[in-house]
């Protein structure tokens, strides 16, 4: 069964900046060993009929491991299209925040998906377009009216001590407001569903999960905070590989897939403005 501790890993290490930068290094690094030339992304994955892509398998609801011991999650879905509009049957390599990078550049994996675009990553992958929303929100019941910023006036916010959550509402919420810091972001989620605060900020990945498994606290989303988007991550100068994915993703917008994904999993809908 999935602990509030795996679902607030990936908020941990998505704002670990400094540290991916450090990481990212080595990537290009790793980078610089790679063959100068190799075979076209596109025409490898036609002639082998196999697409390799790269998924979270302890990031829900993006990914993890059901019931039946398969991969589930917003990621498998989205693979699934992918691997529909080239024609290839869907090879789900699990990575790490750790390994990705590197198994991407190695040619492990033809893509990575959950990926979010910073200036580090830029030097070294190319991106989608997004296709799912990652952001910070505030979360609170159905009960309690809080619509922006100024309503957080005389009100109880955890968060967890110096996370982004922690510095984006600090910056925004009014003198009165009570933010009410732990050292972890479990501590902050327990302190929510015990009722020891009336708010809390976190991403809207571990909201989604707790909207599903707690419905007698009726927790809703309040209002969003900092956004990075995911996209999927694709190696430098793989521009066919990538219009084709840009295409699936589009094309699952229009057609409404991609909504139904987003309210199955993230139970809301595609933003507009993604």
């Amino acid at each position: 069964m999935t602990t509030l501790h795996s679902l607030s890993r990936r908020t941990r290490r998505v704002f670990a900046m400094a540290a991916a930068s450090l990481a990212f290094t080595g990537v290009a690094a790793l980078s610089a060993f790679a063959p100068a030339a190799h075979a076209d992304a596109l025409d490898s994955i036609a002639k082998s009929g196999v697409v390799r892509i790269g998924v979270f398998e302890d990031y829900p609801p993006f990914g993890s491991i059901g019931p039946d011991m398969k991969p589930q999650g917003y990621d498998i879905d989205v693979a699934d299209l992918i691997g529909k509009a080239l024609n290839a049957k869907v090879e789900l390599v699990p990575v790490t925040g750790d390994n990705r990078m590197a198994y991407l550049a190695d040619h492990k994996t033809d893509m990575l998906l959950s990926v979010g675009q910073t200036p580090e990553r830029e030097k070294v992958i190319d991106f989608s377009q997004p296709y799912a929303p990652y952001y910070l929100a505030v979360f609170g019941p159905k009960t309690l009216t809080v619509r922006n910023a100024s309503d957080l006036a005389g009100k109880s916010v955890s968060v967890a001590r110096g996370t982004l959550e922690d510095l984006s509402i600090s910056k925004i919420a009014p003198p009165t407001a009570a933010i009410k810091r732990f050292d972890d972001p479990n501590g902050a989620i327990s302190a929510f569903l015990s009722g020891q605060a009336q708010l809390m900020v976190v991403g809207n990945d571990v909201g989604a999960t707790i909207l599903a498994r707690h419905p007698a606290n009726d927790p809703e989303q309040k209002f969003k905070l900092f956004s990075s988007p995911d996209h999927v991550g694709l190696n430098k100068n793989e521009q066919r590989l990538q219009q084709k994915v840009n295409e699936t993703i589009a094309r699952a917008r229009k057609d409404g897939t991609m909504n139904t994904i987003s309210e199955k999993w993230l139970r809301a809908p595609l933003p507009a403005d993604l």
